[in-house]
């Protein structure tokens, strides 16, 4: 991805820096050659050079771009788990994973790890966005997911013979963890994606109690990926799944739904981040009815909506680290509504504004590992930044209306303004 050239300012904005810091207003950011290089008070503006390219945030709010911490760039209206196999081929998926990322961009998220992606696929759009072929944000890949044999993801039955390669590497004992392990090694993946537990979404296959990996299989990922230098993270709502994450070296958590004192001490220690994703079961309790959702399975929402939100404010409020993100690419929770995540952590979960924009810039960033580049507004940071036309801080629905977003910057590169992508021939 090519660093801009030349000096931009923006101005006329209050600052939100992604660090907690209270707003600071009137505020202007300098970038020069890609990297900010000033942020603070207008009045301190240092002299610019001619030519400046000049961006008015017209008495709104400037900060960093948003990190969307658990994304699925190959999900599209899924109605059913099982239409995560069988709905399109590859070659339409790929497609649609481009316009899931352009649109990601548009919605001010310039930069996003991937929660799973059917055929590595993420891994070719990673590159073609680094190329400038596409436009989305910088991803993190993590290709195929791991499962046990029979867990969450495993659900074609065996007369069917089809397996399911696309989506994830089926697993069964240690030694099969670590050679799915040393694929997405060859593939090129950032992030091992596993899934130690079950979920409500198949409550006749093992509901969100149940265990769908061994410890030792748990162990045996993460040695393996820690030894080629990749990262760990699993889909954990059993409180024993959790606990087992944590004592496996897992380097995050998805969802950390029913957490008890115990394992909240075990994970503070270790200070792994969380990705809640509450606002899917929200969205699962409130439309799931009108797609055919079983009641059971809305009961099941709701059991993970309330232990969900529990236990993120524990976390939080033990000093935990949480990032957001969540589940986006279901037909009641589609691509292009990520803000809403941030919405229901202020409205429901009971999170400050400022302290909810923390964890969508800097502990995403954190979770990606380019804290030292990305998710705050410092000098010598890349400049992704997000131009909101409205105070975010007093009113943090506004991120989810596109037509609010003046300007969204990665590397000082203009890519949307208005909600708009600006093609990558007009910004190679």
């Amino acid at each position: 991805m090519k660093l801009g050239t030349g000096t931009t300012v923006i101005t006329n904005g209050q600052i939100v820096d992604g660090n907690g810091n209270p707003p600071v207003p009137n505020g202007a950011v300098v970038i020069r050659d890609g990297r900010i290089t000033f942020v603070g008070p207008a009045a301190g503006l240092p002299p610019l050079p001619d030519g400046t390219i000049r961006i008015d945030a017209m008495g709104g709010t400037i900060m960093p771009g948003l990190v969307e911490a658990h994304f699925h760039p190959t999900y599209f209206n899924v109605a059913a788990l099982e239409d995560l196999d069988i709905k399109y081929p590859v070659e339409y998926v790929t497609l649609l994973a481009a316009g899931n990322a352009r649109l990601a961009l548009e919605c001010g998220y310039t930069s996003a790890r991937s929660g799973g992606s059917l055929f590595n696929i993420d891994v070719w759009l990673k590159k073609a966005i680094e190329n400038d072929l596409v436009i989305g944000p910088r991803i993190a890949a993590s290709g195929r997911e791991i499962c046990g044999v029979a867990g969450l993801m495993d659900w074609n039955p065996d007369y069917r013979k089809i397996g399911m390669e696309g989506l994830v590497l089926l697993i069964n004992g240690a030694d099969e963890a670590r050679a799915a392990v040393r694929k997405l090694v060859k593939d090129g993946v950032e992030w091992v994606k596993t899934y130690p537990t079950g979920d409500a979404a198949a409550p006749d296959v093992n509901d969100h109690h149940t265990l769908c990996m061994t410890l030792e299989e748990m162990q045996a990922v993460v040695q393996t990926a820690h030894n080629h230098g990749l990262k760990v993270t699993g889909h954990c709502r059993a409180t024993e799944g959790i606990r087992n994450a944590l004592l496996a070296g897992y380097d995050a958590i998805e969802h950390g739904t029913f957490i008890d004192d115990e394992t909240l001490e075990l994970l503070l220690k270790r200070n792994v981040p969380v990705v809640p994703a509450l606002y899917f079961e929200y969205a699962s309790i409130q439309l799931g009815p009108d797609f055919g959702m079983p009641q059971a399975v809305i009961d099941g929402h709701q059991e993970t909506l309330d232990g969900g939100a529990a236990s993120a404010r524990r976390i939080f409020e033990a000093g935990g680290r949480l990032g957001m993100g969540g589940d986006y690419g279901f037909a009641w929770n589609p691509h292009g509504d990520y803000a809403r995540e941030l919405e229901f952590f202020v409205s429901f979960v009971g999170l400050k504004p400022l302290d909810v924009l923390k964890c969508a810039t800097r502990t995403g960033a954190e979770i990606l590992g380019r804290a030292h580049e990305i998710g705050t507004l410092e000098p010598g940071k890349l400049g992704d930044v997000l131009v909101v036309e409205g105070d975010v801080v007093a009113d943090i629905s506004i991120l989810q209306d596109q037509s609010k977003l003046i300007a969204v910057l990665q590397s000082g590169i203009v890519k949307s303004r208005r909600g708009q992508s600006i093609s990558p021939s007009a910004i190679s």
